[in-house]
């Protein structure tokens, strides 16, 4: 496949923009290989078919709704990881930002939502850009109506483009530039770059309704824990550590004392 620069008088402005914003999603998706987008074309029930899953967010300073579309690989790495299964929309909420502000506005939380409703949860029109490597492996989805004529920017926005139709989503993508190829094993690879929330756990207690209520400031809980032992470092929910509560400035940080084993907790 040929690749070309973009004539900005003939290329849809909302075309440019959806690409803007798939390209940006694109750095941050969690991948085995680097992602970039490709043409535009309308998203169909036969689109979101071909994929796994799918998130959606709300956009703030805009209009509507947008989603990312993953394949199985993504879901499956998600779902084995050592540290747990993990959700879908955490991992993918940080290329819903990057396409949020590529369209202007900002994205609030995302939530999974099933391939079967995510077309009527946004609302068509729609456009979808998928986003491959070696081979497609998800999509962004944005309505029409978030697509509205953006100001000329000071600079031309240019764009690789193939000269040829734009590709069917589900189908190889052979492009102009080399990519790497696919490996064995790289379902924890594409996670490195997930962000996820970390639990500091002094000890616990359990405590009927009664006395739940009657709780004031002031109040000491008894924990389930010595004074002076391990805190437990947790990740969604799993226990994988455990250490010495210190302070570092003035805030409190955890000395890692003991990595446990997968067999722990």
């Amino acid at each position: 496949m040929t690749t070309t620069s973009a004539d900005p008088t003939t290329a849809p402005a909302g075309d440019d923009l959806a690409r803007a914003a798939a390209d940006a999603a694109a750095a941050v998706l969690p991948a085995s290989e680097p992602l970039s987008a490709l043409d535009p074309q309308p998203a169909t029930e036969a689109v979101t078919a071909l994929f796994a899953g799918a998130a959606v967010t709300e956009l703030v300073g805009g209009s509507g709704r947008i989603a990312i579309l993953v394949g199985q690989e993504l879901v499956d790495a998600l779902a084995g990881s050592p540290l747990g299964g993990l959700d879908l929309d955490a991992a993918v909420q940080p290329a819903l930002d990057a396409a949020a502000v590529a369209l202007g506005a900002s994205a609030r939380a995302a939530r999974t939502v099933p391939l079967e409703l995510v077309l009527g949860d946004l609302g068509a029109p729609l456009t979808a850009v998928p986003l491959a490597g070696s081979t497609i492996v998800g999509a962004l989805l944005v309505p029409e109506q978030v697509l509205t004529p953006a100001p000329e920017p000071t600079a031309p926005f240019a764009q690789e483009l193939p000269t040829e139709p734009p590709a069917p989503i589900g189908t190889r993508v052979t492009a102009a530039v080399s990519v790497p190829a696919p490996r064995d094993g790289l379902g924890i690879e594409m996670l490195h770059g997930v962000e996820m929330e970390i639990t500091v756990e002094l000890g616990r207690t359990r405590m009927p309704v009664r006395e739940l209520l009657a709780l004031a400031p002031g109040t000491v809980l008894e924990l389930d824990r010595a004074a002076g032992s391990a805190a437990d470092l947790l990740v969604n929910g799993r226990l994988i550590a455990r250490g010495e509560v210190v302070v570092v400035d003035e805030d409190f940080g955890l000395r890692v004392t003991e990595i446990l084993d997968e067999s722990v907790g």
